[in-house]
């Protein structure tokens, strides 16, 4: 089974090829070749260094309390 995590956008590069993303405290580059459209304060899923696809602010939210409740972040 794949997990993928919910993300903050904090900046994308000049080329708009990653972007490095927020969770939590710990940030990380992150590759945007799988989805289009992203913007600085967008969150997004993250799998293995890859955004699979954006998601609302509220659907994020959801998960990370989620993932906290279950003891995984």
């Amino acid at each position: 089974m794949c997990l993928a995590i919910p993300a903050k956008v904090v900046s994308i590069d000049e080329r708009g090829e990653n972007a490095v993303v927020s969770i939590g405290n710990v940030k990380k580059e992150v590759s945007l070749a799988l989805v289009e459209g992203v913007a600085v304060d967008d969150y997004l899923l993250i799998h293995v260094g890859f955004a699979l696809n954006t998601i609302s602010p509220d659907e994020a939210e959801r998960t990370l309390q989620l993932f906290a409740e279950a003891g995984m972040l």
